[in-house]
């Protein structure tokens, strides 16, 4: 009996040993939103930034539009209205000119039929990526590296390398150096290279980058109002600044049938 309370303190001696040597989860004081007993949710970098974005409450809208006037060099690169199914599955493009550029989930059209072809497939998915990027950055296919913190104005960011997988896309070379505010977890600018039409090594060239900023609470979204795009380069971060948009009466919609269909006076522009 001696022993088998020996060998039972000593196994308690153990257990206990065990127990405070386990990593502890901290517990958020309860602040009157939950219980108190449940830990917060641990996001990594692209999530903390849809988080920060309310990706949920873009995603649960059906549909964006918004205006943006685009200028490169001073003069006007786009002039119209980008409107888009959230998950960008649908895209259209028009255009203050009376040209109009739609993706209907398959195809690239244009119309009218004499309207030009060039640059129609690069401004249906390019704008309207940038302006979803903060909602699109967990997206199947999403490749993601953490990189060395970053300086843009004098103040660091944290950034991270965004790459995809083959055949995600209509550039899947295409690659993103992210940065993230550390305040606001939101997003701050992207360097990136565009492949569309060159060669992945010709395209890495010469590098780019947006910068986001006046961002817009539009019911409960944080929406960028304001673009600026900068040369750029691994060594010396951003450089002189290219071009500029604006971007303005945003609106949750819910499409009409046939908004995102071509009509019969168009063409369709190939890869």
């Amino acid at each position: 009996m001696k022993k088998l309370s020996l060998l039972f303190a000593f196994l308690l001696l153990i257990s206990c040993k065990q127990n405070t040597s386990e990593e502890k989860i901290p517990v958020e004081p309860d602040n009157g939103i939950g219980d108190g007993a449940t830990p917060p949710p641990v996001f990594s970098f692209s999530e903390n930034i849809e988080e920060a974005h309310n990706k949920t409450a873009f995603m649960n809208k059906e549909a964006i539009s918004f205006d943006i006037n685009l200028k490169f060099g001073g003069k006007t690169r786009l002039d119209g209205k980008v409107s888009m199914i959230t998950n960008s599955s649908k895209v259209r493009v028009d255009k203050s000119d009376g040209t109009s550029i739609i993706y209907d989930g398959k195809e690239v059209f244009i119309t009218p039929e004499t309207a030009s072809n060039d640059g129609a497939r690069f401004d249906i998915f390019t704008w309207q990526y940038f302006f979803a990027m903060p909602f699109k950055l967990t997206d199947p296919g999403t490749v993601w590296k953490k990189e060395k913190n970053r300086i843009l104005d004098s103040i660091q960011y944290e950034t991270a390398r965004l790459s995809f997988e083959s055949n995600v896309g209509d550039s899947p070379d295409d690659w993103y150096v992210v940065y993230k505010d550390t305040e606001t977890n939101r997003l701050k600018a992207a360097a990136y290279i565009v492949t569309f039409g060159k060669e992945r090594d010709k395209a890495e060239e010469d590098p780019h980058a947006i910068v986001y900023s006046d961002y817009k609470n539009f019911e409960n979204v944080d929406l960028a109002t304001t673009w600026s795009f900068h040369n750029w380069n691994e060594k010396e971060g951003f450089g002189d600044k290219l071009g500029e948009a604006t971007l303005t009466n945003f609106e949750f919609f819910e499409p009409e049938d046939g908004y995102f269909e071509a009509p019969k006076t168009s063409k369709i522009v190939k890869k």
